[in-house]
């Protein structure tokens, strides 16, 4: 959604966050069976793709890595990067795309003409970017996980 205020334009975004190959998200119920707070109890689990290995030659199987001196939560990036043993955190992932917009806006053509700076937040990412004529736009980042299929 997007909105105006002043001399300022608003913009929220959701993005739907997708398990990279190898690795699947479950959501997790409290213990009275209700639905938890998003983003609050996602558990990665690591899904063997040795026979996809064999057809693709790119993938590792994290479930049956051969490097035994690691544990489990530690062989894959995604693990490493973004959970705490096998929770999705999203404050992890909010400062990792936080550094990785902030990484790739120097790469880009425009970066002279807008300023970003990234604002404090714990669960969303916040960008203020400031033009030429200083007319500011403010960009909000949400993360979910989309229920039932992930082909629509």
């Amino acid at each position: 959604s997007w909105s105006v205020h002043k001399h300022q334009i608003f913009y929220q975004l959701l993005v739907f966050l997708r398990p990279s190959p190898g690795h699947s998200f479950i959501l997790e119920e409290d213990t009275l069976g209700q639905q938890p707070e998003p983003c609050s109890y996602i558990r990665v689990e690591l899904e063997c793709t040795c026979s996809r290995e064999h057809l693709m030659a790119l993938t590792w199987c994290f479930v049956h890595s051969t490097d035994k001196k690691l544990p489990k939560d530690q062989r894959s990036p995604l693990l490493r990067t973004l959970c705490t043993g096998f929770l999705l955190e999203v404050q992890r992932i909010a400062s990792w795309v936080q550094h990785l917009v902030e990484a790739a806006w120097w790469r880009l053509p425009h970066w002279p003409h807008q300023h970003l700076r990234v604002l404090p937040s714990s669960r969303s990412c916040k960008f203020l970017l400031i033009g030429p004529s200083h007319r500011q736009s403010c960009i909000e980042l949400f993360f979910a996980l989309q229920q039932g299929s992930s082909d629509n």
